[in-house]
Protein backbone atom coordinates (compact mmCIF):
# COMPACT_ATOMS: atom_id res chain seq x y z
CA UNK A 1 0.00 0.00 0.00
CA UNK A 2 1.39 3.47 -0.94
CA UNK A 3 2.39 5.92 2.02
CA UNK A 4 1.87 8.84 0.72
CA UNK A 5 -0.16 11.20 2.89
CA UNK A 6 -1.17 15.43 1.46
CA UNK A 7 -1.29 16.33 5.26
CA UNK A 8 2.43 17.03 5.02
CA UNK A 9 2.25 19.43 1.96
CA UNK A 10 -1.21 20.76 2.43
CA UNK A 11 -1.54 24.22 1.20
CA UNK A 12 1.85 24.44 -0.04
CA UNK A 13 2.34 26.79 -3.77
CA UNK A 14 1.56 23.57 -5.39
CA UNK A 15 -1.64 23.18 -3.60
CA UNK A 16 -2.36 27.06 -4.46
CA UNK A 17 -1.91 26.58 -8.21
CA UNK A 18 -3.74 23.86 -8.86
CA UNK A 19 -6.72 24.95 -6.11
CA UNK A 20 -6.88 28.44 -7.51
CA UNK A 21 -7.20 27.21 -11.41
CA UNK A 22 -9.77 24.52 -10.01
CA UNK A 23 -12.25 26.65 -8.21
CA UNK A 24 -11.80 29.32 -11.41
CA UNK A 25 -13.26 26.25 -13.57
CA UNK A 26 -15.51 25.04 -11.18
CA UNK A 27 -17.06 28.42 -10.64
CA UNK A 28 -17.30 29.07 -14.44
CA UNK A 29 -19.12 25.25 -14.96
CA UNK A 30 -21.44 26.03 -12.71
CA UNK A 31 -22.91 29.42 -13.80
CA UNK A 32 -24.90 27.76 -16.33
CA UNK A 33 -28.29 26.39 -15.27
CA UNK A 34 -27.16 22.98 -15.96
CA UNK A 35 -25.20 20.27 -13.56
CA UNK A 36 -22.23 18.66 -14.06
CA UNK A 37 -20.14 15.93 -12.86
CA UNK A 38 -16.85 16.46 -10.86
CA UNK A 39 -14.66 13.35 -10.77
CA UNK A 40 -11.53 13.07 -8.94
CA UNK A 41 -9.41 9.50 -9.04
CA UNK A 42 -6.58 11.08 -6.05
CA UNK A 43 -9.11 12.73 -3.77
CA UNK A 44 -7.07 11.81 -0.33
CA UNK A 45 -9.09 12.86 2.83
CA UNK A 46 -10.17 16.55 1.91
CA UNK A 47 -9.55 18.33 5.21
CA UNK A 48 -6.36 19.16 6.46
CA UNK A 49 -5.29 20.71 9.68
CA UNK A 50 -2.71 23.21 9.48
CA UNK A 51 -1.79 23.60 13.01
CA UNK A 52 -1.66 19.80 13.17
CA UNK A 53 2.17 17.88 13.01
CA UNK A 54 1.81 16.63 9.96
CA UNK A 55 1.86 20.66 8.80
CA UNK A 56 4.00 21.76 11.84
CA UNK A 57 6.88 19.30 10.87
CA UNK A 58 7.20 20.72 6.91
CA UNK A 59 6.24 23.99 7.66
CA UNK A 60 4.99 24.54 3.73
CA UNK A 61 1.92 25.81 4.38
CA UNK A 62 3.17 28.76 5.72
CA UNK A 63 5.10 29.48 2.89
CA UNK A 64 2.21 28.56 0.60
CA UNK A 65 -1.54 30.08 1.18
CA UNK A 66 -1.10 31.56 4.71
CA UNK A 67 2.34 33.60 2.94
CA UNK A 68 -0.10 34.52 -0.16
CA UNK A 69 -3.14 34.63 0.62
CA UNK A 70 -3.35 37.83 -0.09
CA UNK A 71 -2.99 37.13 -4.01
CA UNK A 72 -6.73 36.20 -3.67
CA UNK A 73 -9.69 38.42 -3.22
CA UNK A 74 -12.78 37.73 -0.96
CA UNK A 75 -15.19 37.20 -4.05
CA UNK A 76 -12.49 34.78 -5.79
CA UNK A 77 -13.85 31.76 -5.99
CA UNK A 78 -11.15 29.88 -4.44
CA UNK A 79 -10.61 32.82 -1.25
CA UNK A 80 -14.76 31.49 -1.42
CA UNK A 81 -14.19 27.78 -0.84
CA UNK A 82 -11.69 28.45 2.10
CA UNK A 83 -13.96 30.38 3.59
CA UNK A 84 -16.91 28.51 3.76
CA UNK A 85 -14.50 25.12 5.16
CA UNK A 86 -13.80 27.47 7.91
CA UNK A 87 -16.67 28.24 8.78
CA UNK A 88 -17.75 24.91 8.54
CA UNK A 89 -14.52 23.34 10.20
CA UNK A 90 -12.08 25.95 12.05
CA UNK A 91 -10.03 28.92 10.62
CA UNK A 92 -6.89 26.27 10.43
CA UNK A 93 -8.74 23.91 8.45
CA UNK A 94 -7.35 23.84 4.76
CA UNK A 95 -9.41 22.36 1.85
CA UNK A 96 -8.18 19.76 -0.48
CA UNK A 97 -9.65 19.64 -3.53
CA UNK A 98 -12.73 17.35 -3.03
CA UNK A 99 -13.65 19.90 0.09
CA UNK A 100 -12.81 22.90 -2.52
CA UNK A 101 -15.38 21.04 -5.22
CA UNK A 102 -17.84 20.27 -2.67
CA UNK A 103 -18.43 23.92 -1.68
CA UNK A 104 -18.77 25.27 -4.99
CA UNK A 105 -21.00 22.33 -6.59
CA UNK A 106 -24.69 22.38 -6.27
CA UNK A 107 -27.21 20.32 -5.14
CA UNK A 108 -28.19 19.16 -8.68
CA UNK A 109 -24.39 18.30 -9.54
CA UNK A 110 -22.70 14.93 -9.27
CA UNK A 111 -19.87 14.69 -6.71
CA UNK A 112 -17.41 10.97 -7.59
CA UNK A 113 -14.20 10.75 -5.45
CA UNK A 114 -12.23 8.00 -5.87
CA UNK A 115 -9.11 7.02 -2.91
CA UNK A 116 -7.09 3.50 -2.76
CA UNK A 117 -5.33 4.21 0.60
CA UNK A 118 -7.60 2.87 3.60
CA UNK A 119 -6.94 5.30 6.35
CA UNK A 120 -7.20 8.56 3.95
CA UNK A 121 -10.29 6.64 2.32
CA UNK A 122 -11.82 6.78 5.78
CA UNK A 123 -10.67 10.11 6.76
CA UNK A 124 -12.21 11.08 2.99
CA UNK A 125 -15.51 9.42 3.76
CA UNK A 126 -16.05 10.96 7.56
CA UNK A 127 -15.01 14.67 6.00
CA UNK A 128 -16.83 14.53 2.83
CA UNK A 129 -20.44 13.78 4.88
CA UNK A 130 -19.53 16.02 7.71
CA UNK A 131 -19.38 18.88 5.35
CA UNK A 132 -22.76 18.62 3.56
CA UNK A 133 -25.56 16.06 2.97
CA UNK A 134 -25.21 16.59 -0.38
CA UNK A 135 -26.95 13.84 -2.17
CA UNK A 136 -24.58 13.52 -5.20
CA UNK A 137 -21.76 12.28 -3.13
CA UNK A 138 -20.36 8.80 -4.51
CA UNK A 139 -16.94 7.71 -3.14
CA UNK A 140 -15.28 4.98 -3.95
CA UNK A 141 -12.16 2.85 -2.55
CA UNK A 142 -10.43 2.50 -5.70
CA UNK A 143 -7.02 3.04 -8.16
CA UNK A 144 -8.12 6.24 -9.20
CA UNK A 145 -7.03 5.31 -13.11
CA UNK A 146 -9.57 2.50 -12.55
CA UNK A 147 -12.21 4.10 -11.26
CA UNK A 148 -11.95 6.97 -13.94
CA UNK A 149 -11.92 4.46 -16.87
CA UNK A 150 -15.00 3.03 -15.45
CA UNK A 151 -16.98 5.63 -15.02
CA UNK A 152 -16.63 7.21 -18.20
CA UNK A 153 -18.53 9.14 -19.56
CA UNK A 154 -20.24 9.83 -16.60
CA UNK A 155 -23.63 11.32 -16.24
CA UNK A 156 -24.16 14.28 -16.94
CA UNK A 157 -21.68 14.11 -19.46
CA UNK A 158 -21.31 17.64 -19.17
CA UNK A 159 -18.34 17.97 -16.12
CA UNK A 160 -14.57 18.06 -15.36
CA UNK A 161 -12.08 15.51 -13.76
CA UNK A 162 -8.98 15.98 -11.70
CA UNK A 163 -6.34 13.94 -11.90
CA UNK A 164 -4.29 14.43 -9.21
CA UNK A 165 -1.67 11.07 -8.57
CA UNK A 166 1.02 11.65 -5.71
CA UNK A 167 3.39 9.69 -8.14
CA UNK A 168 5.07 7.62 -5.75
CA UNK A 169 4.36 5.19 -8.85
CA UNK A 170 7.37 6.38 -11.39
CA UNK A 171 6.09 4.93 -14.47
CA UNK A 172 2.64 7.30 -13.89
CA UNK A 173 4.83 9.69 -15.58
CA UNK A 174 5.16 7.93 -18.74
CA UNK A 175 1.76 6.02 -18.27
CA UNK A 176 -0.35 8.83 -17.69
CA UNK A 177 -0.83 10.31 -20.96
CA UNK A 178 -1.79 6.92 -22.38
CA UNK A 179 -4.99 6.52 -19.97
CA UNK A 180 -5.73 10.30 -20.39
CA UNK A 181 -6.08 9.42 -24.25
CA UNK A 182 -7.99 6.50 -23.77
CA UNK A 183 -10.05 8.87 -21.05
CA UNK A 184 -10.30 11.69 -23.64
CA UNK A 185 -11.78 9.54 -26.31
CA UNK A 186 -14.14 8.01 -24.28
CA UNK A 187 -15.38 11.81 -23.00
CA UNK A 188 -14.18 13.98 -25.32
CA UNK A 189 -16.80 16.83 -23.46
CA UNK A 190 -15.38 16.38 -20.01
CA UNK A 191 -12.83 18.76 -18.84
CA UNK A 192 -9.66 16.94 -18.44
CA UNK A 193 -7.04 18.30 -15.81
CA UNK A 194 -4.10 16.61 -14.85
CA UNK A 195 -1.83 18.10 -12.24
CA UNK A 196 2.41 17.25 -12.15
CA UNK A 197 5.42 18.30 -10.26
CA UNK A 198 8.09 19.72 -11.66
CA UNK A 199 11.15 17.76 -10.34
CA UNK A 200 14.74 18.76 -10.51
CA UNK A 201 15.75 15.59 -11.92
CA UNK A 202 13.87 16.05 -14.53
CA UNK A 203 11.50 12.76 -14.07
CA UNK A 204 8.27 14.61 -14.75
CA UNK A 205 9.62 15.77 -18.43
CA UNK A 206 8.30 12.33 -19.97
CA UNK A 207 4.78 13.18 -18.96
CA UNK A 208 5.03 16.58 -20.24
CA UNK A 209 6.00 15.13 -23.52
CA UNK A 210 3.58 12.90 -24.03
CA UNK A 211 0.77 15.33 -23.15
CA UNK A 212 2.07 18.11 -26.04
CA UNK A 213 2.61 14.75 -28.57
CA UNK A 214 -0.99 13.97 -27.44
CA UNK A 215 -1.93 17.57 -28.97
CA UNK A 216 -5.19 17.57 -27.08
CA UNK A 217 -7.82 19.98 -27.79
CA UNK A 218 -8.51 23.68 -25.86
CA UNK A 219 -5.57 22.35 -23.43
CA UNK A 220 -4.09 25.14 -21.43
CA UNK A 221 -0.53 23.78 -20.23
CA UNK A 222 0.52 25.96 -17.08
CA UNK A 223 3.36 25.73 -15.14
CA UNK A 224 4.64 27.65 -11.94
CA UNK A 225 8.61 27.65 -10.03
CA UNK A 226 9.47 28.56 -7.08
CA UNK A 227 11.94 27.57 -4.05
CA UNK A 228 11.82 23.94 -2.82
CA UNK A 229 10.05 24.14 0.70
CA UNK A 230 12.52 22.55 2.10
CA UNK A 231 16.78 22.17 2.33
CA UNK A 232 17.28 19.32 -0.14
CA UNK A 233 13.59 18.90 -2.02
CA UNK A 234 13.29 17.51 -5.52
CA UNK A 235 10.20 19.83 -6.39
CA UNK A 236 10.52 22.87 -7.43
CA UNK A 237 7.35 24.01 -9.37
CA UNK A 238 4.36 22.63 -10.51
CA UNK A 239 2.10 21.97 -13.75
CA UNK A 240 -1.35 21.82 -14.91
CA UNK A 241 -2.25 20.56 -18.53
CA UNK A 242 -6.34 21.13 -18.97
CA UNK A 243 -8.36 19.60 -21.59
CA UNK A 244 -11.06 21.12 -23.10
CA UNK A 245 -10.19 24.22 -20.78
CA UNK A 246 -13.13 26.48 -19.25
CA UNK A 247 -13.67 30.07 -21.08
CA UNK A 248 -11.51 32.66 -18.91
CA UNK A 249 -9.02 29.72 -17.30
CA UNK A 250 -6.14 30.93 -19.18
CA UNK A 251 -6.16 34.52 -17.07
CA UNK A 252 -6.31 33.05 -13.80
CA UNK A 253 -2.89 31.12 -15.20
CA UNK A 254 -1.45 33.96 -16.58
CA UNK A 255 -2.71 35.90 -12.92
CA UNK A 256 -1.13 33.75 -11.21
CA UNK A 257 2.18 33.11 -13.67
CA UNK A 258 2.97 36.95 -12.87
CA UNK A 259 2.05 36.43 -8.91
CA UNK A 260 4.61 33.43 -8.68
CA UNK A 261 7.22 35.23 -10.79
CA UNK A 262 7.59 37.84 -8.17
CA UNK A 263 7.84 35.17 -4.60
Amino acid sequence: MLSYQHGFHAGNLADVQKHALLAVMLDYMTRKDKPISYIETHAGRALYDLEGSQAQKTGEAAKGIKAVDGWFKPTHPYARARKAIAEAHGKNIYPGSPAIAQALLRDTDQLHLAELHPTEFEELTANTKASTSFAGLHLKQQDGIQFAQSICPPEPKRGLMLIDPSYEIKSDFESLPSQIYKLHRKWNVGVIALWYPILKNGTHLPLVEGMLYANFPGCLHHEVRFKPAQKGHGMFGSGMFVINAPFGLSDEANRLSGLYAKL
